[in-house]
């Protein structure tokens, strides 16, 4: 009578066996996703969900309250024949140009009060300022500045000779009087991030500089200026954030006047979709997805540049 054949292990672990080897694999992998899981959920809920809706409304035509009609691309065909859009695009194209003197600026300026010297601090409260303050108290601020019966600016001017000049009324020089309004505070931005990157400036490669004879703009363009880039890189990206979608100081020192020459396109978003314009919600969401469009095209050449210069270096 033949003996029994042996019986064959059993060479597949149990099912939770083999979970747990698959978490113990990847652990290191995964980790990192899981807390990232969070903040990628809260983002394309409240930044990527929004911004396709834009892009949905955009083909509309809807007031906000009735039935939306689908309608294609005739809001972007209208903006293409709209004079007051091209005022607005203009007028952010000059906000684009001029904000950007923030930077140099705020770099002079944290160049300044990078020192050691008695009472400095507070020298850099009183740039670090404006920043603090609401851009509604700015614009408050510099319509009282500009103001033709009491302003400052015409004191001043007066004590030379010249007439009483009413910037804000006066479509040609508004729009640069409420710019001026917004490179106060966007400066003493620029300046406490140079000041922060300052601080991580390496002094070895400041002496070995000065040995070598390097010394004022040199210094500053080959040995500074080098290291202060992801500061420079934060500071070009706020600004131009900033002066795409600047809506308070137009709003609070001309409401887009006169005869709506100081409209920028988030003012106008404003007036079509939600003011004086029948709340035409579509119209608005194809001004604001153009000025989306305009942000994404300046930050993702930085942020080329950036990358190809990090891989450079």
């Amino acid at each position: 009578m033949s003996s029994p054949a042996p019986a064959v292990p059993d060479t597949h672990p149990p099912v939770a066996n083999r979970r747990g080897s698959y978490w113990k694999r990847n652990q290191i992998a995964l980790t990192p996703w899981l807390f990232l899981a969070p903040a990628v959920f809260m983002f394309a809920l409240y930044v990527i969900w929004p911004i396709a809706q834009s892009f949905n409304l955009s083909l509309y035509r809807w007031d906000g309250l009735g039935e939306a009609r689908f309608i294609g691309l005739q809001n972007y065909e209208e903006l293409w024949y709209d004079d007051a859009f091209y005022t607005s695009l203009w007028n952010n194209v000059l906000w684009l140009v001029l904000y950007l003197l923030a930077i140099p600026a705020g770099l002079f300026i944290a160049i300044f009060l990078n020192q050691n010297v008695r009472g400095i601090r507070i020298y850099k409260s009183l740039f670090f300022f404006p920043f603090v303050i609401s851009q509604v108290v700015v614009g408050l601020v510099f319509t009282w500045f500009y103001d033709p019966s009491f302003g400052l600016l015409n004191i001043v001017l007066g004590w030379f000779g010249l007439g009483p000049v009413a910037i804000l009324a006066d479509s040609n020089l508004a729009t640069y009087g409420i710019i001026a309004a917004g490179l106060w505070p966007q400066t003493a931005y620029c300046m406490i991030l140079y000041l922060t990157g300052l601080n991580a400036v390496d002094p070895e490669q400041i002496e070995a500089a000065r040995l070598d004879g390097a010394k004022g703009w040199r210094m500053l363009w080959y040995v500074i200026l080098p290291q202060l880039r992801p500061a420079t890189f934060i500071a070009f990206v706020v600004t131009i954030i900033g002066a795409l979608r600047s809506f308070d100081l137009v709003s609070i020192m001309t409401d887009g006047g006169p005869f709506g020459s100081t409209r920028v396109l988030a003012f106008y978003m404003f007036e079509v979709a939600l003011s004086e314009y029948g709340f035409r919600m579509g119209y608005g969401a194809a001004i604001a997805v153009v000025l989306f469009l305009i942000m994404l095209v300046y930050i993702t050449f930085f942020l080329v540049k950036m990358y190809r210069d990090e891989r450079a270096g």
